[in-house]
């Protein structure tokens, strides 16, 4: 549930920054699952990585709801965050494992 509220949270991030709404490929809609059913130390900086992705979302969203709220443009601090957000799911996709690696059952 934390995982799709972030992306909604980016969803709004990337409005905000100007760009158009991404397409969520099977990984990144999956990735939850194939997480927990990886199991492990893989699992385990996956859940740490969400955390920490929710820890600057929230706040950075926050900031740029209130920078529009004030008539002000949060397109180029929206960017940034933007760009953050992508960096850091990146990051936590490259913990899926490679085909062929066996997963916990």
């Amino acid at each position: 549930m934390t995982w799709s509220a972030l992306h909604d949270a980016a969803a709004v991030v990337a409005t905000l920054a100007g760009l158009q709404q991404e397409m969520r490929k099977p990984e990144i809609r999956n990735f939850p699952a194939i997480m927990r059913d990886t199991g492990g130390w893989r699992y385990e900086h996956a859940r740490q990585g969400v955390d920490d992705l929710t820890a600057f979302m929230e706040p950075g969203l926050a900031a740029l709801l209130a920078v529009s709220a004030r008539g002000q443009s949060p397109q180029v601090p929206a960017l940034a965050l933007w760009h953050e957000f992508i960096a850091a799911r990146s990051a936590l996709l490259a913990l899926i494992p490679p085909l062929g690696i066996k997963r916990r059952t």
